[in-house]
């Protein structure tokens, strides 16, 4: 067993000038460090059973101790419990689920601070607590789940069997790529991006391999006369096929080293971009074999066509000068042309779906005003048991227009809660709501919206058995005028004062769930305040910390404001998105040097051809358009094949949000102009300049 993760206040000493700080931590029955095969540096895993004890990571015990030997000491968490020191472990590390584990605690100090837990009626039917298992040798997760389906529906109470509750084992290996799940079934989870940019990797390395096909037979010509040669002193088909194989695998290695020197330079910036804290593994076995087989896999495909193609050259025709490519020869780049053009518009069309959908999200209405907006999580009862003093002291100040309680953060719901039943309900209906505790005034500070009723107020006693109530809600129940209408909880009854537009405190792309709002029963974890808006927040948030430190010195200042943590949501979405955009300009980049070596090798093999049509009159407009028409209709093809499957491919991947964007008919018509007229620019390079040539020289040209 444990208890859900958090940052917690740890305190080393009693003294005023005592070191405190906030360490991630949370506690485990004493099994944990053997689950999590803890590397013991001091002490040993058997430390966290002796009562009220931690475990400290090495970092942690640096953070606190310094270079003191922190064995025996005792530290102070949340200002209310104190352990002492019995083990040190090796930081787990950053890329586990584990990594930001600072301290565990014993599970009967933790018991012993919540003495709540003992008297639950029903603790079976309580989703408070995590449980990590080690299965058994030779069974499976399968198996065990199996085993266990049915424990908690057969021991919880009869109020929660009604959600007909199982229990699974979820293996750790699928903790971070497949974390999403729908009515107890895994739906995927970030496994989707790895999958996504996977793809796209591929098809711009495949981009990079069409170029290389393109133009080693663009070049045939030239190379029909080596080919020929060769034939003639008896060189095999198979032994010319190796020599070109061995060029393309050449070529691939050569970019393969250049690609890591690259990799290295630019990894801190895509660190910054995606979020993460990746390195070359340049000591790993396994990374070098998988890099050369990928460079060679590479340097295959992408030598495959030349080496066939170059190969069946027949000597006789080829030394007698008569070999001559032929229209139908062409096909093969025409169709590699299409397919890299293909590739990127359907890059660009994704690219642009994905902003639209993080900006529509980000315009959804929020059903309150996060302007100016601050939450400072408390970790002990200083503040709440002062708050009117608090309160009063900030007002007088002008640094706050209200201040309020809440039991979680306005952008997220730390606690839902079943046994609701209202008039009119379906008995077999199962009911599940949001519920958060706040205090009076709360509407006011965070800027509810209501659509009728009102606010919670101090000054009436009977608001502490009242709800207010959101949309969602409202539409739940099906009522019509719910103010002033029962809602029973567990029994008791409660009145609705208030109903409020929804207020989106969970995903963006996701329906708001039915909520309810009771009155704070206890100190509540979280302190929200309005910043005096015509002020600069800098000497507010100053003046803020001197009022929290006078009431409770012990606790840190840390603040967040309300739209930053609320913006951190698009996280996800904004970086595939921004690597979606480097991706699609690097597949258009790679296109674009495509069409640029086949418009110069076109131009050269036609230098004759456009020296006649000037001699004849033809002007350089004229014939800018006879070399660009063929890679227009390429190009054209192209957009014809990706725009029905790219609006098919990004329709599914929408259909994954509840509250999604369209794909509005000019991200489609844009993108086809971009590509046409990207297309034309490239083009017109070659085309001109061919164009330019004086006709004496063209027709005198070899």
């Amino acid at each position: 067993m444990a208890n859900w993760r958090a940052n917690h206040l740890v305190k080393v000493g009693a003294t005023a000038d005592a070191k405190v700080t906030t360490l991630r931590g949370e506690y485990m029955e004493g099994d944990a460090p053997y689950l999590l095969s803890l590397t013991m540096l001091r002490g040993s895993r058997e430390g966290i059973r002796e009562g009220y004890t931690v475990l400290l990571s090495r970092s942690s015990a640096v953070t606190l101790f310094g270079d003191r030997d922190p064995m025996g000491a005792v530290v102070q968490v949340d200002s209310k419990t104190n352990l002492k020191v019995t083990g040190v472990y090796e930081d787990l590390p950053a890329n586990s689920s584990f990594g930001d584990v600072g301290w565990i605690g014993s599970w009967p100090a933790y018991l012993a601070s919540e003495p709540g837990i003992a008297s639950m009626p029903d603790p079976w039917g309580n989703n408070s607590w995590t449980v990590y298992t080690e299965i058994a040798p030779n069974t499976t997760m399968a198996g065990v789940s199996a085993h266990i389906r049915l424990a908690k529906f057969n021991n919880c109470q009869p109020s929660s069997r009604q959600y007909h509750p199982e229990l699974f084992l979820h293996p750790m290996s699928r903790w971070y790529l497949y974390s999403e799940f729908k009515n107890g079934v895994n739906t995927g989870g970030r496994i989707q991006y790895v999958w996504l940019f996977g793809v796209i990797g591929v098809f711009v390395l495949l981009l990079a391999c069409i170029n290389f096909m393109n133009l080693s037979t663009a070049r045939s010509e030239r190379r029909a006369k080596e080919v020929g040669i060769r034939k003639a002193i008896g060189s095999l088909r198979g032994q010319l096929i190796r020599q070109f194989f061995v060029e393309s695998l050449l070529m691939a290695t050569m970019a393969y080293a250049l690609a890591l020197l690259v990799v290295s330079a630019w990894l801190p910036a895509f660190n910054g971009v995606a979020g993460k804290e990746m390195s070359v593994p340049w000591g790993s076995p396994a990374f070098w074999l998988m890099g050369l087989a990928f460079c060679a896999l590479t340097g295959l495909i992408a030598g495959s066509y030349p080496a066939l193609y170059l190969s069946s050259f027949r000597p006789v025709k080829v030394l007698k000068g008569s070999y001559r490519a032929g229209r139908m020869a062409a096909l093969p780049r025409q169709a590699l042309v299409v397919l890299q053009f293909a590739v990127s518009v359907s890059l660009i069309i994704g690219t642009v779906v994905v902003f639209r959908q993080v900006r529509y999200a980000m315009d959804r209405p929020i059903g309150y005003d996060q302007n100016g907006l601050v939450s400072i999580y408390m970790y002990n009862k200083e503040i709440h048991e002062h708050f009117d003093a608090v309160r009063t002291e900030l007002l007088h100040a002008g640094v706050i227009e209200d201040m309020a309680e809440a039991g979680g953060p306005a952008t997220d719901v730390w606690g839902t809660n079943g046994g609701f039943d209202w008039e009119g309900k379906d008995p077999n209906l199962a009911v599940e709501f949001a519920n958060t505790g706040v205090s009076p005034g709360y509407g006011h500070t965070v800027g509810w919206q209501f659509v009728a009723g009102r606010d919670f107020r101090k000054d009436f006693a009977t608001d502490t058995a009242a709800f207010v109530i959101n949309e969602a809600a409202v539409r739940y129940m099906g009522m019509k005028d719910p103010v002033g209408k029962i809602l029973k909880w567990e029994g008791q009854p409660f009145r609705i004062i208030g109903v409020i537009k929804n207020m989106l405190m969970e995903s963006p792309y996701a329906e708001v769930r039915p909520s309810l709002f009771c009155q704070v029963r206890d100190h509540d974890a979280f302190e929200m305040l309005r910043l005096n808006r015509s002020r600069p927040a800098g000497p507010l948030l100053a003046t803020i910390k001197f009022v929290f430190a006078k009431y409770d010195p012990s606790q840190p200042f840390d603040y967040q404001f309300v739209d930053t943590t609320y913006a951190r949501k698009f996280g996800d979405e904004q970086r595939a998105g921004r690597l979606a955009a480097i991706f699609a300009v690097l597949a258009i980049f790679i296109s674009c040097l495509g069409l640029f070596g086949m418009a110069a090798y076109m131009a050269e093999q036609r230098t004759k051809e456009i020296g006649v049509r000037k001699v004849l009159g033809a002007g350089v407009l004229g014939l800018w358009g006879m070399l660009s028409k063929d890679f227009v209709v390429l190009v054209g093809v192209a957009l014809a094949i990706a725009m029905p499957l790219s609006w098919y491919g990004m329709h599914q991947w929408l259909l994954g949000y509840e509250y999604r964007s369209g794909m509005a008919w000019w991200i489609f018509a844009a993108t086809a102009a971009g590509a046409i007229g990207i297309t034309l620019l490239t083009v017109s390079v070659q085309a001109v300049k061919a164009a330019m040539v004086s006709p004496i020289r063209s027709l005198k040209a070899d």
